[in-house]
């Protein structure tokens, strides 16, 4: 059964009241998608599940800032990716390599996207791109992360960064034109 985000909303609620069951539902909802996706942009499962219970003692001490509006999974990921990068920080791990963020999606079935665009076009042109650029793009544009922040987890200088978006972004629009 797929949760609605009405549910969701309804769990993150009565997690702010304090009731602890409903976050346990609101845990067991998200913590398999989340635990994935922040392994992926990582590669350590310690550091990952690590980053993991630090965004849901974050969802639980923060419930009452959701404002109600957007998908709360969305909220909880943007929670998530800025634990895993304080992890990262605290521990001094080493910078991810671009190759191993670019080839997150390699596991999915033919036919279904490779990085959560809806397939089509657009996950065509991420796939065509190099993947220095592909591994910026995923992380500023999909994950949300601030060039700064991009920079600290594929250890490359933030001017870089700057520069393989735009590069990135550029293939991406004789892609798709």
């Amino acid at each position: 059964m797929m949760t609605t985000a009405v549910d969701d909303r309804a769990l993150l609620a009565r997690t702010a009241d304090g009731d602890r069951v409903a976050f346990e539902e609101l845990y067991r909802r998200h913590a398999g998608w989340l635990t994935a996706r922040l392994q992926s942009r990582c590669g350590d499962p310690e550091l990952a599940d690590i980053a993991l219970q630090d965004t849901f003692v974050a969802a639980w001490r923060s419930a009452r800032s959701y404002r109600g509006d957007g998908d709360v999974g969305a909220w909880l990921w943007g929670i998530g990716i800025r634990r895993l990068i304080d992890v990262l920080r605290k521990r001094r791990a080493t910078p991810m390599d671009p190759v191993v963020i670019a080839a997150m999606g390699a596991g999915a079935a033919p036919g279904e996207p490779q990085f959560g665009l809806g397939g089509g076009e657009l996950d065509v042109a991420m796939q065509r791109l190099p993947g220095e650029l592909r591994a910026v793009l995923i992380a500023t544009a999909i994950d949300g992360l601030t060039t700064k922040e991009a920079a600290r987890l594929l250890g490359v200088p933030q001017g870089t960064v700057k520069t393989r978006l735009m590069r990135a972004r550029k293939h991406m629009q004789e892609a798709l034109s």
